[in-house]
């Protein structure tokens, strides 16, 4: 019995988290793309210093103002004891104990005896200590990527390493002998697009991508080879092919022979109905997956999108992806009992509409949408609904 699309992603993405592996600490420079295993917490008040906002003078006291010194930026400054003093100052500077204000440099005048004249602005012209967060306070959760702006955050709160959660490795194998891996189709063989497609799609979803072996000899022996060798070096290894039960889909077989456990197998979703994912034990005590894709390409997407990403995120430590929603612009016919997967373009409204070319075998249809309409089972899309919407993985500056 096909499964609930949407219990099928909850299933894959608790089995993900249940094995995701232990953290481990990395330097900075190591942790970008990677997850916070442990919340972000200030280890000082940010900024851990009253710090100028400006080029000009710290002075005390009404003016004018004598200059006793000069503050920069990385030094510590002395404090005015003195009305009527002051002392020039840096953008990024501390502010010295005993100071009133903050002149600008450009609203100062300097006189031939040296007195600083000028008037300060209402408020201070300085970031207070803690002004951005106090000591001990949590800044980001565990579960957060690691993008350049959290690196950024993590070293100026003083940290040299991050705990995250390792890089989940993942693996393609791609069965058929009737696959061609260069040049056009013909003569009753037809050309890999999974290769390619499978591994650039991984690595957007955050996995490291190391073995890719195809075409997999249409064997039993051949499968569960393969299967050991990639389980051997991967957490996750994608499977394109086999996944139904024809004279040469050897994978639950292969399956059963090395002592797969099924999270998922077949869900109620149209495209790509038969999809699945089981979990391997490792003779080290890790579990390992296989995520079973449909040959057909669009269908296999919709396997990525459905199951793999989940189990993705869980093995990362991440969240389930959420779900945005759209409004149709378009109709969009249901699938009866099945949730319909339906390739979609958005425009900068939110608006979606159905792309041609969406038959189960056709990528046409995938290079021109930016994602998935949901049209979830028993119902159907109208122009003017909002249903939820699955997003294509995409790198910035992609559709």
């Amino acid at each position: 019995m096909p499964l609930d699309w949407e219990k099928a992603r909850s299933l894959v993405h608790e089995a993900g988290r249940a094995a995701a592996p232990p953290p481990a600490r990395v330097p900075l420079a190591g942790a970008d793309g990677r997850t916070l295993a442990e919340p972000l917490v200030t280890l000082t008040d940010l900024p851990a210093f009253p710090t100028s906002s400006i080029d000009g003078w710290a002075v005390r006291g009404p003016g004018p103002w004598r200059p006793v010194g000069r503050v920069l930026a990385g030094s510590v400054a002395s404090p005015l004891t003195g009305d009527g003093t002051c002392v020039e100052i840096a953008t990024g500077a501390m502010v010295p104990d005993g100071a009133d204000a903050l002149v600008r440099v450009e609203n100062s005048v300097v006189d031939d005896g040296g007195l600083v004249s000028g008037e300060p602005k209402p408020g201070p012209e300085w970031r207070r200590t803690g002004e951005e967060a106090a000591r001990g306070e949590e800044l980001l959760p565990a579960g957060t990527p690691v993008d350049p702006a959290v690196l950024g955050l993590a070293a100026s709160c003083g940290y040299d390493e991050l705990a995250v959660r390792p890089a989940v490795r993942a693996a393609l194998l791609v069965f058929g002998d009737e696959l061609l891996t260069s040049g056009p189709p013909g003569g009753g063989r037809v050309r890999d697009a999974l290769g390619p497609l499978v591994p650039a799609w991984l690595r957007r979803c955050g996995a490291e991508v190391g073995t890719v072996v195809g075409p997999v000899e249409d064997t039993l022996d051949a499968h569960v080879s393969a299967l050991r060798a990639g389980l051997a070096a991967a957490d996750v290894v994608c499977t394109t092919g086999g996944t139904m039960h024809g004279p040469v889909d050897h994978l639950h077989p292969a399956l059963a022979a090395i002592g797969a456990e099924y999270v998922v197998n077949t869900v109620a979703v149209r495209p790509g109905f038969p999809m699945l994912v089981a979990r391997v034990p490792g003779a080290d005590g890790r579990t390992r997956f296989v995520a079973g894709l449909p040959g057909n390409p669009q269908s296999a997407v919709i396997a990525l999108a459905s199951l793999v990403a989940p189990l993705l995120a869980g093995l990362a430590g991440r969240e389930l992806p959420a779900l945005s929603s759209v409004e149709l612009a378009a109709p969009i016919p249901g699938r009866g009992t099945y949730t319909h997967l339906a390739l979609a373009a958005t425009d900068h409204r939110g608006h979606a509409r159905p792309v041609p070319h969406v038959g189960s075998a056709m990528l046409r249809g995938l290079a021109l949408a930016s994602g998935f309409a949901v049209i979830r089972p028993g119902t159907s899309g109208e122009p003017g609904d909002r249903v939820p919407f699955l997003p294509l993985p995409l790198l910035p500056g992609e559709r």
